[in-house]
């Protein structure tokens, strides 16, 4: 395994995930004959669950999960209807 972070591994090819947690995040390459790419996923005992049902490129991926990480919230405002408003 070449590379990790305390919130994803990147597994290349022809490397092998060694260590991982249940539920931790882990990105796979591609075959370059498969149209390269990583498949994201997490890792359970004896299951690899994708979080992305696509192959994406490591960009891709790594936007994702910060989106993930960073959701944007968003306080709506209720405007209540002015009768006095025309309408035409």
């Amino acid at each position: 395994m070449a590379g990790s972070d305390s919130n994803y591994q990147v597994v290349y090819r022809g490397e092998s995930l060694i260590d991982y947690g249940p539920g931790g995040l882990v990105f796979f390459q591609r075959p370059k004959e498969n149209g390269g790419g990583f498949w994201l996923g997490r890792t359970y005992d004896g299951v690899f669950w994708l979080e992305i049902s696509f192959p994406v490129s490591l960009s891709q991926g790594l936007l994702y999960l910060q989106a993930l990480n960073n959701p944007v919230t968003v306080d709506p405002k209720i405007t209540e209807p002015d009768n006095n408003l025309p309408l035409f």
